[in-house]
């Protein structure tokens, strides 16, 4: 049988593993968090993220927690709206709904689907040999758990879903500038939803978004952002956006007023701005945010993620792995690369601090309102329409 080892327990490292799985591979997950933490906070699965779940057989579970529906939109911080489509006709549109939901509902889903024994937690990759298709297998090195000696793990494929600072990507890759910070530092948390719901939208200000979008078992994912320079941390996180944000329109205000500091995630937005040449080197698959990190204003770095793990899996399984592998990187590389850039370049104006530039914005937002739905759509019926392969 063939073997593959899969470098972390993120979205992408699981869905990699069950879609080997499903297909007939031997496969190990190696985590060096001791537990699957419900860390994180929501996450957005647009249609191409949900028949990707589909080809890993848990779509319907996830459908079943919880869709967008009614109206969504683009707000002012006084409340203002400057856009507003209705997210049940646009799916119908495109094909499917979206879906938010926690991201630890998604990883307890896709660790469940794993075979017994796969997922190993509390085992550290130390290094990665990549081998040769059709000749040395790869090694992977794993320092042992507690009371385990470490080991020496062959493998016929190794996938490498190890995050944007992937000790994989920089050890075959060791020339590639690695992350760039985007300028844009992001808060999200999860809180119980006030009185009367909330309406999902983005509101823009000034170098600055705030995210509301209510979650099925009656909470509220939220996510805000601003302009920083790179590493700008605070005392009290909670405080200081109460500070930037509690002026913003309702309900943000109540979201705000009794947020503990220890329930907000703070991380500075990264991305891979210069694409990797291929995603595979040997017998080493990179993967999600490992192979292309992207900006997050499109919601796509999870999708991406998910899109990977099916194409990848189905590559390999088709032909030799040398050519299922050059066809996996011909397959991903330019699609991760085009939505990337698109993502880059919408957070463009949400980046504008200027008085001016941000009133004209807003301005051409809502004149053009009627019209930008339907542009976007079509922008985004070429992200959301993939299907997995037959």
């Amino acid at each position: 049988m063939t073997s593959a080892v899969v470098l972390g327990a993120g979205i992408g490292g699981l869905a990699a593993g069950v879609a080997l799985a499903r297909r007939g591979w031997s496969v190990t997950v190696h985590e060096r968090a001791s537990s699957l933490e419900p860390v994180g906070a929501g996450i957005a699965l647009a249609p191409n993220a949900l028949r990707a779940l589909d080809a890993l057989g848990v779509g319907d579970a996830v459908r079943g927690m919880a869709r967008l529906s009614g109206e969504v939109g683009l707000r002012r911080p006084d409340g203002h709206w400057l856009v507003r489509a209705d997210v049940t006709a646009t799916g119908e549109r495109l094909g499917d709904t979206a879906v938010v939901l926690h991201r630890s509902q998604l990883v307890d889903l896709l660790a469940a689907a794993l075979p017994a024994g796969a997922l190993r937690l509390g085992e550290e990759v130390t290094s990665v040999a990549p081998g040769v298709p059709g000749g040395a297998s790869a090694v992977v090195s794993v320092a042992g758990r507690a009371g385990d000696p470490p080991a020496d793990l062959p493998a016929d494929l190794v996938v490498a879903a190890d995050g944007i600072d992937s000790p994989t990507r920089h050890t075959l890759f060791p020339d590639h500038p690695g992350p760039t910070y985007t300028g844009v530092t992001a808060w999200r948390f999860v809180a119980a939803a006030p009185p009367g719901g909330v309406e999902p939208a983005e509101t823009w200000g000034r170098g600055s978004i705030v995210g509301l979008t209510p979650l099925a078992d009656g909470r509220v994912y939220c996510y805000l952002t601003a302009v920083l320079p790179e590493g700008t941390r605070f005392d009290d996180e909670a405080g200081e956006l109460r500070r930037r944000f509690g002026g913003w329109h309702a309900p943000l205000p109540d979201l705000l007023a009794d947020l503990d500091a220890a329930a907000v995630l703070h991380h500075d937005l990264r991305w891979l701005a210069t694409p990797l040449p291929r995603f595979d080197v040997g017998r080493v698959a990179l993967l999600g945010d490992a192979a292309h990190a992207m900006p997050p204003n499109l919601g796509q770095g999870g999708c991406q993620a998910l899109e990977d793990a099916v194409v990848l899996a189905a590559a390999v399984d088709d032909a030799p792995l040398g050519t299922g592998l050059a066809a996996y990187s011909a397959a991903r590389l330019p699609r991760t690369t085009r939505i990337a850039r698109m993502s880059a370049q919408i957070s463009g104006p949400t980046t504008w601090t200027s008085g001016t530039a941000v009133a004209l914005r807003d301005l051409g937002m809502r004149v053009a309102g009627r019209f930008a739905g339907p542009l976007m759509e079509r922008r985004l019926q070429d992200v959301v329409g993939w299907h997995p392969p037959a």
